[in-house]
């Protein structure tokens, strides 16, 4: 209960007390004029009404009030939550998007990784190849040039031999 209720409860009970204290002057009729005519009411029970129908009005406003807006603050959250699980949705389908496309730009990285990989493997295959024939060519050009070079050597010899 909030300080306003609280403060209307009491002077709503300060208003019972004081009529309750004056009873008598409340009930004591009295002659009032309401324009074209003239009647004998008692006047405190008179005002006392008035303001007990004043209170329930009021009352009952500020009920019809605060009920409008608790409707319109449950209309609110509803179409709030509504809102909250479209963007969950839009949001999760987003990163499946995401996942999806990354998955697919890893998947196009790893066949030209593959096919780089080939291409590499067939080159320095290609190379390893050159290199055995370069080398095999060297090889066999130095040993023709030995074998030549033997052949001169072989050559002088016996006549260096016949010369001494």
């Amino acid at each position: 209960m909030g300080w306003r209720s609280l403060a209307v409860a009491l002077l709503l009970m300060l208003l019972a007390a004081f009529a309750a204290i004056n009873w008598g002057a409340f009930t004591t009729p009295t002659s009032l004029t309401l324009g074209f005519t003239s009647v004998r009411v008692p006047l405190g029970l008179l005002m006392l009404g008035l303001c007990a129908g004043i209170t329930l009005a009021l009352g009952s406003l500020a009920l019809w009030l605060h009920t409008r807006s608790l409707m319109e603050l449950r209309r609110q959250v509803k179409a709030q939550q509504a809102l909250r699980e479209l963007a969950e949705k839009a949001e999760s389908s987003r990163l499946v998007q995401l996942q999806s496309a990354l998955e697919g730009g890893l998947e196009r990285l790893r066949a030209q990784l593959d096919g780089v990989r080939s291409q590499l493997v067939e080159r320095i295959d290609a190379q390893q190849q050159q290199q055995a024939r370069q080398l095999a060519e060297t090889a066999n050009g130095l040993a023709a040039a030995l074998a030549e070079l033997d052949q001169r050597v072989s050559a002088q010899l016996p006549a260096h031999r016949d010369s001494a």
